[in-house]
């Protein structure tokens, strides 16, 4: 699995000159996605809805909505 492309604009360009809150969206060569972002299992996983339910495995990650919106115009449609 490797990088393939960036979704939407870098950190540098939205704002971030010191990269120290970098939050991203990747494709990934086998075409899922990676995202860099906060991880605020700890503070979210009990407000999960009754329907949802997480792995030991998967965390919860927030992502600026500046950088989804980013990220949108890249995202494939299917």
């Amino acid at each position: 699995m490797e990088f393939v492309r960036r979704l939407g604009r870098s950190p540098r360009e939205r704002g971030s000159l010191n990269n120290g809150t970098c939050p991203d969206v990747f494709e990934l060569s086998n075409g899922d996605f990676a995202i860099i972002g906060t991880d605020v299992t700890e503070t979210l996983e009990f407000k999960l809805p009754a329907d949802a339910a997480r792995a030991d495995y998967e965390r919860i990650v927030v992502v600026s909505r500046e950088t989804l919106l980013a990220a949108k115009r890249d995202i494939p449609d299917s």
